[in-house]
């Protein structure tokens, strides 16, 4: 048995809201405590949509502060959502405040990327699935129409590269955080230069990498005097929160597996050993993301709960609100399989009122209308279920593996309705893991950094034990649910 203790502060940045949790090790076992919560909005002004980068600063200090409060601990590790940076200029400054990814700027930078290099280069350079959010774009985007910004950056620095500097100075890029921009060689794991200059972008401003599992840098004396807390080191853990999550699936046996990161984004995807690129994959839109401990993540970004985040802050304006378990329960009330949509069409990609756009769909799609919300919600729970088998088929297939099982990860796991039709979808067992996945991968990650965990295998192994995972087998009886969605969309 490890008698070494020790606790770890990690935290958590998602695309609607963050948390401070302070991950204990004792005796083999890990045990999370959540400190700190706070919601993570975009800010709309003059036309743009913006992060609250220096509220979300103040809310780590904050989070900081309360863990000094319950004990102490020994590092800190950040992980937040991918694409999205600030710059620094020659001053250490923050040059404006980072843009959100659905900010409406990158819309035709694609087209525009294309000019400049053909996007089926792009993608055999990269391996990642071309999507106007993508860090390439926002930064071509910048090149075209706020190319001064970009003159008078020093450094590029993606959000929890970001947020590391501003504890500790450190100005660098950790792998996996790096791996969604379209801008890295998946092989290597290092910028790619062919790319950045073919889209014409500042070459110095990319920073060196910091390899996944090393100090990024200490707590600076200042913020130590500002909140009274001894200088500790922020390691590197995986910065993408997919990653951080696929680092903690409960898998222990070494048969492929299959996982779902399911948050307002849903990441579905598999681990191999290196990258599949060729033709059939760019076709199909499935990113190659580098993992810890240098695996590869072939995975598919699907659109995940943002369509119920949505549809739940439109009734809260009109005076309904409804928690996600009471549109759990709506959705078991209405009668399956008699409308489907597209969840990643673009109609659905902006902030709006989803049941309108739901019922828009389904009349240009000659389906029938949704009499109710209980009929708008399992529409959508059906469809993203579907939208995981589509997933599913497509990457056994580049992979010319099968999946025995798929993970369920963070906040679907606690959705029983969306992980029993994503069994039935799927024909296969579907398991949960932990809500908090990506608190989980994200310490034991730093865990492994201090030598109290030897590798990822014994992570794994310690997570499984210290979780509580449920199965959900598929129900035959609605099997014909997914036959009927290929028969509109196939």
């Amino acid at each position: 048995m490890n008698s070494k203790k020790r606790t770890v502060l990690a935290f958590d940045f998602g695309a609607s809201s963050g948390r401070a949790i302070l991950a204990h090790y004792e005796n083999d076992t890990l045990r999370l405590e959540e400190i700190h919560r706070f919601p993570n909005e975009p800010v709309s002004y003059q036309g743009h949509l913006y992060w609250n980068v220096l509220g979300l600063f103040q809310e780590i200090k904050n989070g900081i502060r309360k863990a000094a409060q319950n004990g102490g601990f020994d590092s800190i590790g950040i992980d937040t959502w991918g694409v999205d940076y600030g710059l620094i200029d020659k001053h250490g400054a923050l040059l404006g405040n980072p843009l959100h990814y659905r900010d409406s700027r990158t819309e035709g930078m694609t087209q525009k990327a294309a000019e400049l290099i053909p996007p089926e280069k792009l993608y055999m350079l990269t391996g990642n699935q071309i999507l106007n959010i993508n860090t390439a774009f926002q930064l071509l985007e910048q090149k075209l129409h706020a190319p001064e910004l970009l003159e008078q950056a020093q450094a590029f620095l993606l959000m929890p590269d970001l947020f590391a500097y501003m504890l500790t100075g450190d100005i660098s890029s950790e792998h996996s955080i790096a791996g969604t921009t379209q801008l890295c060689n998946p092989y290597s794991g290092g910028w790619s230069g062919e790319v950045i200059k073919a889209l014409g972008l500042p070459e110095h401003i990319f920073p060196a990498m910091a390899q996944t599992g090393t100090v990024k840098g200490m707590l600076t004396e200042e913020l130590c005097r500002e909140l009274e807390v001894p200088s500790v080191p922020v390691i590197a853990v995986c910065g993408h929160d997919t990653q951080c999550a696929s680092a903690a699936v409960p898998a222990l046996e070494r048969k492929p597996f299959a996982f779902i990161s399911c948050g307002t984004w849903a990441l579905f995807g598999t681990e191999l050993k290196k990258p599949v690129i060729n033709q059939e994959s760019a076709a199909l839109g499935i990113s190659n993301e580098i993992g810890f401990e240098n695996t590869v993540t072939f995975l598919k970004n699907i659109t995940g709960t943002w369509l119920l985040q949505e549809l739940r802050r439109t009734m809260q304006k009109k005076g309904k609100t409804y928690s996600y378990a009471d549109f759990e329960k709506m959705a078991l009330s209405a009668e399956g399989s008699q409308r489907f949509i597209d969840v990643d069409a673009p109609a659905f990609s902006s902030p709006g009122d989803m049941a309108v756009r739901i019922r828009d769909f389904c009349s240009e799609s000659s389906q029938p209308l949704p009499a109710d919300l209980p009929d708008v919600l399992r529409c959508i729970y059906e469809s993203l279920a579907c939208r995981f088998r589509d997933a599913l088929d497509e990457i056994q297939h580049c992979t010319g593996q099968k999946c025995e099982k798929i993970y369920m990860l963070g906040g679907g796991v606690k959705d029983r309705l969306l992980c029993q039709l994503t069994a039935d979808a799927c024909g296969i067992p579907v398991c949960t893991g932990s809500e908090e996945s990506t608190a989980y991968g994200n310490a034991v990650i730093q865990l492994i950094a201090s030598g109290v965990l030897p590798d990822l295998l014994e992570a794994r192994w310690l997570i499984a034990k210290s979780i509580k995972s449920k199965t959900y087998t598929p129900d035959k009886n609605n099997s014909g649910m997914y036959e009927t969605y290929q028969k509109l969309f196939k």
